[in-house]
């Protein structure tokens, strides 16, 4: 299973937005246990070391960066990314961009707390609390 995080999940974690940052490093972690394969956006990428050195300092924006990249693929952003973008019926071109890009890797889900910025999305979109629940339910269905 193949899950793309918006950027607002990771900075609940790096940012230790409470009370979200708990389900995000729980999600991280299911990922990087190998629950399933989790990807960011590439242009997520930079935003995420932006607003992270803005608030922790350069260096450990760094070691999140580093760290997030041991642990999920980049969805990469091309041209027909950004074009399927423009066309696709966003309110906002930073959303649409990360909605084509899961596409482009053919993300299963979109794990994101502003579930309303992804109204039109053709991917299921969860909020962490309900990816969890969904993760829980299919491994006790497996057991």
């Amino acid at each position: 299973m193949r899950v793309l995080f918006d950027i607002d999940v990771i900075l609940d974690l790096l940012l230790d937005r409470q009370p979200h940052a708990e389900n995000a490093a729980r999600l991280l972690s299911e990922a990087e246990r190998g629950g399933f394969s989790g990807y960011l956006c590439a242009t997520a990428v930079t935003t995420i070391y932006y607003l992270a050195a803005k608030s922790v300092g350069a260096r450990r924006a760094r070691e999140h960066v580093r760290s997030l990249l041991s642990v999920l693929e980049v969805a990469p952003v091309n041209r027909g990314v950004l074009e399927g973008a423009l066309l696709a019926d966003f309110r906002d071109f930073e959303d649409a961009v990360t909605h084509e890009s899961a596409r482009l890797v053919e993300a299963h889900f979109i794990v994101t707390r502003n579930l309303g910025d992804f109204r039109g999305s053709q991917i299921a979109v969860h909020s962490p609390r309900e990816l969890l629940a969904l993760l829980a339910a299919s491994q006790s269905d497996e057991g």
